[in-house]
């Protein structure tokens, strides 16, 4: 048997996204027979609870104790968090140094593109066109003036914390008094904070993901926010959403098409991404693509289109994770 930890949770703003993702990789693996798997969901201190109270730690011996002692072998753990420890890397390097196989990226790629200031600067470097920006350092005068000049030249402008996900800290503002609004809102969840011009585009995203041993970059999905909004937090998530997603997206050219493939696979490769990612992609009505930005451990709940998407080329979900577990595991023994 491989015992995996499926470690959800987290404390942050994503907790309850990340149990419902946790849920769903906990059902796609109850019929693995060679797996045994232990949920246990991390609160802010680090601390692991599992289903009965009990709290557990990780330790060097690639074992999980709890606080009688009791031990649990530990052959590879699914980091199902989102946000932070999770989608930051640090909980990755603590599993590093621990020696402990785990689904997904490495701390650097994680962190990489976690902050959407250093995935810019990134993809920006590689050539790989992306929204128009630009990045505060602080909520100083003269930063409000470059980003009421940005304002006025692009009409409307998105404010983003740069190291939040979901949508969380994320403001689409149209006005001076908003923006000032919103940039602070925005400094109170971030050291630096991202003025990307709001396009009018739809909205695709990509699953990129190995499966035995070949990268696979999907044909994109689509996601349709309400006129009203953009695809907010609670769009993505909430039992409320209006947003309504395609797994496929229509309309799309061959070039078009080739263009995203081949930038999602450039984009995985580039910045060292591993297991999975979801890549998402703006298209302007002038037929103008952009990468928006790159999700390293995307929602896998109702609403999610990674799933989705794996499904929808031909894969199944369980014999892909699965796969990884054993590949992973291998390498150790």
């Amino acid at each position: 048997m491989i015992n995996t930890l499926l470690i959800c949770g987290g404390g942050g703003s994503e907790h309850p996204v990340s149990l419902r993702t946790a849920a769903f990789i906990e059902e796609q693996l109850a019929s693995a027979g060679d797996i045994a798997l232990m949920q246990v969901e991390m609160d802010t201190n680090g601390c692991l609870t599992d289903r009965e109270g009990r709290v557990y730690h990780i330790f060097y011996d690639r074992k999980v104790r709890d606080e009688a002692g009791n031990a649990w072998n530990v052959d590879y753990v699914i980091p199902a968090i989102h946000g932070y420890p999770g989608e930051t890397g640090d909980l990755q390097s603590q599993l590093d140094m621990f020696d402990i196989p785990y689904f997904g990226s490495a701390p650097e790629a994680s962190k990489i593109c976690f902050n959407k200031i250093n995935t810019k600067l990134w993809l920006s470097a590689l050539g790989i066109r992306n929204t128009p920006y630009l990045f505060l350092y602080s909520f100083e005068p003269s930063e409000l003036d470059r980003a009421n000049a940005a304002l006025e030249t692009w009409g409307a402008v998105f404010v983003k914390a740069s190291n939040q996900g979901s949508s969380v800290g994320c403001y689409k503002v149209t006005s001076p008094e908003a923006l000032k609004v919103a940039v602070e809102e925005a400094f109170s969840l971030s050291p630096y904070v991202l003025v990307e011009r709001a396009l009018k585009a739809r909205e695709l995203e990509v699953a990129v993901y190995t499966y035995n041993h070949e990268l696979i970059a999907t044909r994109p999905g689509e996601v349709r926010a309400p006129a009203d909004t953009f695809y907010t937090y609670r769009e993505k998530y909430t039992e409320s959403s209006r947003a309504t997603t395609f797994v496929e997206a229509q309309g799309l050219t061959d070039t078009q098409l080739n263009w995203i493939q081949d930038v999602s696979i450039r984009t995985f490769k580039a910045l060292k991404l591993k297991d999975l990612s979801r890549i998402d992609f703006f298209l302007t009505e002038a037929g103008e693509l952009y990468l928006n930005e790159v999700n390293t451990f995307p929602g896998m709940t109702p609403n999610s289109m990674f799933p989705k998407m794996l499904e929808n080329h031909g894969h199944n979900f369980t014999r892909y994770l699965t796969s990884l577990i054993h590949a992973a595991v291998s390498q150790m023994r």
